[in-house]
């Protein structure tokens, strides 16, 4: 009896009593076989397969030992594995005369990779039998502090991380693919309206100085507590949303070409409240004077006819207070799949839990959210646009201009991030300072008052790809829109 039949009349034996997960014993064989003849196999399958990806046990433990004595720049054959083996008994053959025969009855090294493959898509869908069947078991006995929809994301993320397993594609690549890669971006700017890398935030001075948000680019926009760092955030998601194109591919997928598919976590504020601000910026009415209903017959038509036109654009809320980073990424994955997506909105950064809910040291946890921040951009090949406070101490100097040091809590933000913008308005802090009317210090407030009326600073104290530096535009507080400033190159010369 050779040894594949020997193993296969043993599953038999075993599905006889109970259905066997999918497996392919022969395929193993092989792959091992070819291993022992050709060691130069085992590197086609190393990058990817694992010992716990091998079905039958015994397999585990050759693949095992043939991978430590490979990796320790030894030869790994029937001869030199017998003594790590034992002796076993597998059907009336022992586990030395076992190697032989895989050995003997080998493939080539040409279809090592091939087998690898089928044995890894083989564990992942072993794997995703597990996932199920403990959904199922959970979903029956789940104790009373378990909520269902923790339950939920606890799968969806179990199950993202295997789809981030089932790929063997990844490692090195030669640097012509990198090279076209990089051509095909060029090639998209030329296309794309205004000839920008990246996507357009619809402001043109920042779109001068980033090319655009770039994918997979951790964006952080911070600013202390009524600066307008909310505003700017949806007002730059309107925009991309208002501008969104796609064309149909070939595969019948839409692919965007101007513009962007949106998705806004909003965890401060809740979706009505994010629509009021929206609403009141395009239809240029004061949100207040829409909470009050204190509205025109003109100025209802036209809010009337700016919500019919929100309705239709691509840009989706999230309002769930208090999640934790593993389920945020686990929410923009199904909107990415779901609906598409191409830029990530998070307000704001603190408002983030940790995946551990033990956790007590709030600097390590906000680390943590970073990174994974960082590492769900370059997944999901998007721009995440991240919104930050600032720490107290910007108020005890006197320029109350933000600094990268300003960053709270965890200096993670300014390592992890690719682009740290601050929010700047002084005219918010000139207010606070009024001296006695009539004085001379009141007048030269109000002078100073009238330069920083409707100016607001865009501070870019970080940027991997481009300049530092601040862009000047204009912030309309009554309906919390920021814009461009005027070009002060068209305008007429000023006599002195």
């Amino acid at each position: 009896m050779s040894s594949a039949t020997a193993l296969v009349t043993r599953l038999e034996t075993r599905e006889a009593n109970f259905r066997v997960q999918p497996h392919n014993i022969e395929a193993e064989q092989a792959l091992l076989g070819a291993i022992l003849v050709n060691n130069e196999a085992f590197y086609r399958v190393s990058d990817f397969l694992q010992p716990e990806h091998f079905f039958e046990e015994l397999h585990q433990r050759i693949f095992e030992l043939m991978s430590g004595l490979i990796r320790a720049g030894k030869i790994a054959t029937p001869i030199t594995l017998k003594t790590y083996v034992g002796e076993l008994d597998l059907g009336g053959i022992t586990a030395s005369q076992y190697l032989a025969r895989l050995a003997a009855e080998a493939t080539t090294v040409i279809n090592s990779q091939d087998y690898g493959r089928t044995i890894y898509d083989l564990a992942i869908r072993r794997q995703l039998i597990g996932v199920g069947e403990e959904l199922v078991n959970v979903a029956y006995d789940a104790p009373v502090d378990m909520p269902p929809r923790e339950q939920i994301e606890s799968a969806e993320r179990r199950l993202y991380e295997l789809a981030e397993k089932g790929r063997y594609e990844g490692g090195f690549q030669k640097f012509d693919q990198a090279m076209r890669l990089a051509i095909d971006m060029a090639a998209s700017a030329f296309q794309r309206a205004g000839g920008l890398s990246g996507i357009s935030s619809g402001l043109r001075d920042l779109d001068q100085r980033m090319g655009g948000l770039q994918r997979s680019d951790l964006i952080v926009l911070a600013g202390r507590p009524a600066m307008g760092k909310t505003s700017l955030a949806t007002n730059i998601a309107f925009n991309i949303a208002k501008a969104w194109r796609a064309e149909r591919q070939e595969n019948g997928e839409l692919k965007s070409v101007d513009g962007g598919i949106v998705g806004f976590f909003s965890l401060e504020m809740s979706s009505d409240q994010l629509a009021t601000r929206i609403v009141a910026e395009q239809a240029s009415i004061s949100s207040y004077k829409i909470r009050q209903g204190r509205l025109t017959e003109a100025e209802f038509a036209r809010l009337s006819d700016v919500a019919a036109q929100i309705e239709k654009l691509p840009l989706y809320i999230d309002q769930t207070g208090g999640i934790s980073i593993a389920q945020l990424m686990a929410r923009a994955r199904r909107l990415k799949r779901q609906k598409g997506l191409d830029v990530l909105f998070i307000d704001y950064l603190q408002l983030l839990a940790g995946s551990s809910k033990n956790s007590q040291n709030r600097v390590q946890e906000l680390t943590e959210i970073t990174t994974s921040l960082k590492a769900l951009a370059k997944e999901l090949s998007v721009p995440i646009i991240a919104l930050s406070q600032l720490s107290r101490q910007v108020e005890s100097r006197d320029d109350k201009r933000p600094q990268l040091s300003d960053l709270r809590e965890s200096g993670s933000i300014e390592q992890d991030a690719d682009v740290v913008m601050f929010v700047y308005r002084d005219e918010y802090y000139l207010k606070g300072k009024e001296p006695r009317p009539g004085t001379e210090d009141h007048n030269k407030w109000q002078i100073e008052m009238e330069a920083a009326h409707g100016l607001a600073e865009l501070i870019i104290g970080k940027q991997r790809h481009g300049p530092t530096g601040t862009i000047a535009l204009q912030f309309d507080a009554d309906v919390t829109r920021f814009s461009d400033r005027a070009d002060q190159s068209g305008l007429p010369e000023r006599l002195e």
